[in-house]
Formats: C-alpha cells, structure tokens, sequence
C-alpha cells in the first residue's frame, strides 16, 4: 500500500531525540504514558498536513446521520453488511473494554484485504466505515472503521490513534489502530485475530499517529553501541 507520509525531515527530530532520550531514564520512573513501540513521540500542528485523514473525518461527518439510524432500527439500514456491523456494535454495548476490543477485531477482520488501486482506481485513499463495509479495504481502512466503532462504544477519542509504521519485516508501510488503556497500548491489526500489546509487537516502526484532535511524529531511539575493540577482525 502507499501511505502519506507529511514528515520528510526527520533529521531534525532525530537530533532532538538525541536530548529527549537522555532524560527518558528519569521520566520512566515516574507514572508516564507507555511509549508507542518503544519510540520518541512529538506533537505535531494541524491536522491539515494530513489532507486524507482530514477528508475521510469530514465524510465520516456526513454518514454519522445514516449510522445512528441504521443503529436504531435495522430496517434504516442501507445494505446487509451495514446492518452486520451496527448489532455488533449493539451486541458489544456494556461488555469489558478489551472484550469489545477482540471481538471487534475478530469481526471486521472478515472483511477481505482489497489494495485501492484495486478498489478506487487510485494509489492511497482512505475510506470511510461505510465504504469499507461495502467494498472492503486496505489496512488503513481497517483501523478507520475500528476507529469508528470504538467511538460508538464509547471509548474516549484521546485513547485511540490511527499510526501509520513500517513494517521491517516485509519492508512495507502499514496502518493499525493503538488503543491507550490500562497504562498499555493495544493494537488492533488487520493481520492478526487476536488484539495484542504493542510490547509484543517488536516489527513495526512508527512513522506517525493521529486522532481527531492531535497528530504526532514518531522516530525511534538511538541504540547505544559499545566502544573500543571487541576482537573481531575487519
């Protein structure tokens, strides 16, 4: 897939890393929000930097009308899969939060992966819940609509990011959903079934993150090599 990527001087940030990572010991001994996949965050400006995070929210913004009464009455609803989604959303109302989580992702992970070149003809696009539901999507998409559906059980938008990371290990740019809760970050991924904590998830690198109000950088902090001979030849 291809992702947007608004930060293009990340050597700036990452001679900022350089300070903030030597107070981070410090800050690790006070009660601090976890660190998303371990790395350095910074809050960015508007959000307009991000124009299809800023379109999708808008149309979101005008199908708001049609989830609610899809939501009320089954018979408002526009298509079958539509209908699918909502008494899920119903049937999840008032359970534990991470149980909402899990069968949520196991839901929505049904769908079908569709690339948008495939689907809309173009080369990133980021597609509203119910454009997904209808046609499917790729991974951005996934973490849209999982994005949406938290928000209608209630979860706070301030607890939930979309973070667009690159995953090192098949070397491709990637979308999931972070939920911040229980002084944890739990990921919900198109990839796989179960929701897990981003400790466990060691193979992506964040890029950046966004929710309604706020976006942020990410970089990663700098390892720290030892110095002098270790007694391997050149």
């Amino acid at each position: 897939m291809a992702l947007f990527f608004p930060y293009r001087s990340l050597g700036r940030l990452a001679l900022i890393a350089v300070f903030a990572w030597a107070i981070i010991g410090s800050a690790q001994a006070q009660n601090v929000p976890p660190r998303l996949f371990g790395s350095i965050e910074f809050i960015g400006g508007s959000l307009a930097a991000l124009p299809q995070w800023v379109r999708v929210l808008d149309r979101i913004k005008g199908e708001s009308a049609i989830y609610e009464a899809c939501h009320r009455d089954i018979n408002d609803c526009p298509f079958p899969a539509m209908a699918a989604w909502r008494a899920q959303i119903r049937g999840l109302e008032g359970l534990p939060r991470r149980r909402q989580m899990a069968e949520l992702n196991r839901f929505l992970n049904r769908w079908t992966y569709r690339p948008d070149q495939e689907n809309f003809d173009v080369e990133d696009y980021w597609a509203t819940p119910m454009e997904f539901l209808a046609r499917s999507g790729d991974c951005e998409d996934y973490a849209i609509i999982k994005y949406v559906s938290l928000k209608a059980l209630g979860f706070p938008v301030e607890k939930l990011r979309i973070v667009v990371v690159r995953d090192v290990l098949r070397d491709i740019a990637h979308a999931v959903l972070a939920v911040y809760i229980d002084n944890d970050i739990l990921i919900m991924d198109s990839l796989f079934a179960g929701v897990l904590s981003h400790k466990f998830v060691t193979f992506y690198k964040p890029q950046y993150s966004v929710n309604e109000k706020t976006r942020w950088a990410h970089i990663m902090p700098m390892i720290s090599r030892p110095s002098g001979n270790l007694g391997v030849s050149r």
